[in-house]
């Protein structure tokens, strides 16, 4: 089994949970945003942004070679609120 499909069957362990994601923008600008984990296909992963004044409600997608090359980071917030890092690589 290759690396990203390690990646695509950890996070279909995860669909439904809350995550916080960090994505790098390039020329030094790191997003955060906290959304929902919504989907896992063959090829990407869908996630589902918490509410933003200024953006409202949207969904954005990654592959899991952006997970690969850390240009993504996941951390998976558990059920009970807690944290739990989940660095998947």
């Amino acid at each position: 089994m290759n690396q990203m499909e390690q990646i695509r069957r950890e996070l279909m362990r995860h669909i439904g949970k809350r995550v916080i994601l960090k994505a790098d923008k390039g020329r030094k600008r790191i997003v955060t945003r906290r959304g929902r984990l919504v989907d896992v296909y063959p090829s990407l992963f869908v996630v589902d942004i918490e509410h933003e004044v200024s953006e409202g409600n949207r969904t954005i997608s990654y592959t899991y070679s952006d997970v690969l090359t850390s240009t993504v980071q996941l951390t998976i917030i558990d059920d009970d609120g807690q944290m739990e890092e989940k660095k998947i690589s």
